[in-house]
């Protein structure tokens, strides 16, 4: 009598599930992935995954549905286990995603990191943290130039980001600004891969992160997995680095899986101390000591650059600011903020009587935005409505606080001003002593 297979259905965002399908589910004949679900990037929805990444198991695919459609398909699917696999979301949201799925009569499944942490013969340092938009690109930068510096044979790995054809997006290297070009990049994808390649350093990423590990191991002997909206590593690390956010204290205890990179971390980094009240600093401190009490502390800040920054003084600015930092990541300023209020802008300019297409929805979705224009970009359609936004806008000047420089992708009407930023550690231990002991003991 043939053993049934148990129906599964894995709920993601375009990068954990994906991992999570290929590293626990893609060769078990137990189970039987039926489908996934998605959120937070728009167009992922009513795709396939394909067959060529799906193994012989899965012969036609497998379809991605919208999340809103988890109950009708746990019922219609005869689904047995429901597994959450995205980040950056509240314990308080995750168990009422794990109410609603038992209430349709599906177990609720969170799988641990020893299922999906793929070893390597080399060398792998995480940089990851606690919550999108504390500091983690910055930081991942400053370690690939420290260890490029010592001439050390480096390439960088970035947390999966695969919003287009994802059989072409197996696995991809970007080591000039073409490759960017080559491979139809968004403007999130530029953002983490267009400053490795302007300091050299080659940056893998895809959707299948074995095939892209073999290939990096080909041409490095230390591996820097670039994490990102506050997931774990995909890969085994040897040295676990994890950035912190005194702006957002307790989030790093309330926050999945960011509390898990807290109590996982061999280094925390806290960053921001420089525009922190220095009371939140010692709250991230005291919930350190509570939950990982052996693990190196180093403090930093994130002291931002302005080209021409007289051109602020007086202006009425609109701001534009990373873009998944102020969706999910919650926050309510960034780089471009702070050098507005430095600089002496007379007014930041509400970008919402100017919003285009795709935008509007943003807005909707995430009401608390304010008077901040994300540089949302998933897609051509996006770009083109960011774009159509800023030069419908009544403004002076535009602030771009985003970690590529907007002008390069996208025709600005008006002047503007790029803000940047870069890690800034204070005191010691430093980043720096932190690699050197690593590497002699290894």
């Amino acid at each position: 009598m043939a053993i049934k297979r148990k129906r599964v259905l894995i709920m993601g965002a375009a990068g954990r599930d994906f991992h999570t399908f290929n590293t626990t589910f893609r060769n078990d004949s137990s189970c039987e992935v039926v489908a996934f679900t998605a959120t937070q990037i728009p167009g992922i929805e009513k795709k396939i995954y394909p067959a060529a990444l799906s193994g012989n198991l899965y012969p036609n695919g497998i379809p991605i549905h919208p999340e809103s459609e988890l109950d009708d398909l746990i019922r219609n699917e005869k689904v047995d286990v429901v597994v959450f696999a995205y980040s950056d979301v509240s314990h308080e949201y995750i168990m009422h995603k794990a109410s609603s799925v038992i209430a349709a009569g599906a177990d609720f499944w969170l799988l641990g990191t020893a299922a999906s942490m793929i070893p390597s013969s080399k060398k792998i340092i995480s940089i990851c943290a606690v919550r999108t938009g504390c500091g983690k690109s910055q930081t991942s930068r400053k370690v690939a130039q420290i260890l490029k510096n010592w001439d050390k044979n480096i390439v960088a790995v970035r947390h999966a980001m695969p919003y287009g054809n994802l059989e072409k997006q197996k696995v991809q290297r970007y080591a000039t600004l073409d490759d960017l070009t080559k491979h139809d990049c968004t403007i999130e994808e530029m953002e983490e891969y267009e400053p490795y390649i302007d300091i050299g350093i080659p940056i893998y990423a895809g959707v299948d992160y074995e095939a892209i590990l073999r290939e990096a191991e080909k041409e490095a002997d230390i591996i820097i997995w670039d994490g990102g909206n506050n997931d774990f590593s995909f890969f085994l690390p040897d040295l676990e680095i994890v950035v912190m956010d005194p702006h957002r204290p307790g989030d790093e205890l309330s926050y999945f899986p960011g509390e898990v990179n807290l109590l996982r971390a061999d280094v925390l980094i806290i960053n921001k101390v420089d525009t922190a009240d220095y009371g939140n600093v010692l709250k991230i401190r005291n919930n350190i000591s509570h939950n990982n009490p052996t693990a190196t502390i180093i403090e930093a800040a994130s002291p931002i650059y302005v080209e021409q920054p007289q051109q602020i003084s007086g202006q009425r600015v609109l701001v534009v600011e990373d873009g998944p930092t102020l969706t999910h990541g919650g926050m309510k300023y960034g780089a471009g903020t702070l050098a507005a209020q430095r600089y002496g802008a007379k007014e930041i300019v509400d970008p919402r009587p100017w919003l285009v297409g795709t935008l509007i929805e943003t807005f909707e979705k995430y009401p608390d935005i304010g008077h901040l224009l994300p540089a949302m970009g998933y897609g051509k359609d996006q770009m083109n409505d960011l774009q159509a936004t800023i030069n419908s806008a009544d403004c002076d000047l535009v602030i771009i606080g985003t970690p590529i420089d907007l002008t390069r992708i996208i025709k600005i009407n008006k002047p503007s001003v790029r803000v940047t930023y870069e890690l800034q550690e204070i005191g010691y231990p430093t980043l720096e002593s932190t690699l050197k002991d690593f590497l002699n003991k290894a």
